[in-house]
């Protein structure tokens, strides 16, 4: 049953569309997931598998076939796609993310825009994927990990904490914004039950609140994506219009649409609206705004004028005979300790001092008592040519690895990517024709397809 107070707003909103609207709920959701570009390999296999169909505006979205099951397959555990609402995807899209960007994701659990981020910049630049909840911050951490995504900083910060490091340093920003989640009603009981008008008016003061802080961190010539997925005029064309009051300097962009999608409301007419008796999708907002001026050079935006500095090479040493000993590509950085843990910031990273950080970039490994153990993270960011040592297996004895256990191989002792298909999953070490499981034990799953 929904509110009825929110069934009267909208049929206040749609007029003549109400009833076309309300028979949406009684219609069976579309299913999508997102390609990973960052997997240089073919996806054609996973495409005829799962049945997948395009996405209108997303370019590695599909939807696939309601009866597939694609969270319960190798291929999800390899990082190969991740599973996002179809109308979840538009913002990223939008945001217009190129390589060697600096780029924030300020509401960023549980990782589905940074991901989509993160693969339009191709490993290059700064991605700082935030998120307030720290629980949430965990599972952000450990999507960014599975999708092999090694250019990103992944914090657990209070907006107005991390507005004070990132003044004006940001060439595009992504606000999900915290909202009532009217859109996501047909799949979402408990927002149901929680919505309520006070709520409503609650979620447009917290919005404006983090608009403010992001406007203060994006540089002069920079955009923001605000998004949510409700459908109340007040989170929506309300807070950009609030913003715009605010922010002179700021104007709404004329973007393309694509079939399915509407205008805004009131003055807001160039922003986006996708109802789901319209499109694909579920309920979904979001405006692109642009801030007036030329972007500064990267090297005067420096927060205090501080670079993140990296540790001496000797402090290093068995990275790097490890390195060179297994890998062909060495990945560039600032290389950090972290805890007993080696971690790689992206080139350029300022300093993250007094910033609650739960990734640091990516994650190496670890020095054990005189050796390295390669990070699960480091098998995950690297491609395949940059492995000395490959062991391929097929999909069936996939399922075993990723459930814990060994397989026999030949070849050279040591530190192997084992790999099916072309998508890494983990390491292995063989020793004497046996390959030790390395794929983390917290990570193990069991009854996959």
């Amino acid at each position: 049953m929904l509110p009825q107070d929110f069934l009267e707003e909208m049929k206040a909103l749609l007029g003549a569309e109400y009833d076309e609207f309300i028979n949406s709920y009684d219609k069976e959701r579309l299913q999508a997931l997102r390609l990973n570009t960052l997997k240089s390999v073919s996806f054609e296999k996973i495409k005829e598998d799962f049945g997948l169909k395009e996405v209108e505006w997303a370019e590695e979205g599909f939807y696939y076939n309601g009866k597939m099951r694609p969270g319960k397959n190798v291929y999800h555990e390899a990082g190969a796609y991740y599973i996002q609402e179809p109308s979840a995807m538009a913002p990223g899209e939008y945001l217009g993310a190129r390589p060697g960007e600096y780029i924030l994701d300020l509401c960023a659990a549980p990782g589905g825009k940074s991901t989509q981020i993160a693969a339009a910049m191709k490993g290059e630049g700064i991605l700082v994927s935030n998120e307030i909840v720290p629980s949430r911050a965990r599972i952000l951490s450990e999507n960014i990990e599975r999708m092999g995504i090694k250019n990103a900083v992944v914090t657990n910060m209070d907006p107005h904490d991390l507005a004070e490091h990132f003044t004006e340093f940001f060439d595009r920003i992504m606000v999900d914004a915290p909202c009532s989640g009217e859109g996501m009603f047909r799949k979402n009981e408990t927002a149901v039950s929680e919505w309520s008008r006070d709520n409503v008016h609650m979620c447009a003061e917290r919005q404006d609140d983090i608009m403010e802080c992001a406007a203060s961190m994006l540089c002069p010539g920079g955009r923001i994506v605000y998004s949510t997925c409700t459908f109340s005029v007040e989170e929506n064309e309300g807070t950009v219009e609030r913003f715009l009051n605010n922010h002179p300097d700021f104007h709404v962009a004329a973007v393309k649409k694509y079939e399915g999608m509407e205008g805004g409301f009131g003055k807001i007419k160039d922003a986006i609206r996708i109802f789901p008796h319209k499109s694909g999708g579920e309920g979904h907002f979001l405006c692109v705004l642009e801030r007036e001026g030329l972007l500064p050079e990267k090297e005067d935006r420096l927060s205090g004028g501080k670079l993140a500095k990296g540790i001496k090479e000797k402090a290093a040493a068995e990275y790097t005979e490890f390195a060179q000993k297994y890998l062909n590509t060495l990945p560039e950085g600032v290389m950090i300790k972290f805890g007993d843990m080696l971690y790689m910031l992206p080139k350029g990273c300022p300093s993250l001092d007094g910033l609650k950080v739960v990734r640091p970039g990516l994650h190496l490994g670890e020095n054990k008592k005189g050796r390295f153990e390669p990070a699960h993270a480091l098998s995950r960011a690297l491609k395949l040519e940059d492995f000395k040592y490959v062991a391929e297996i097929d999909y069936k004895d996939a399922v075993k690895y990723i459930e814990g256990q060994t397989f026999t191989h030949e070849g050279e002792n040591g530190w192997y990517l084992v790999e099916t298909e072309g998508f890494g999953l983990s390491w292995g070490k063989l020793a004497a024709g046996t390959m030790k499981n390395h794929y983390p034990k917290g990570l193990r799953k069991t009854q996959l397809l």
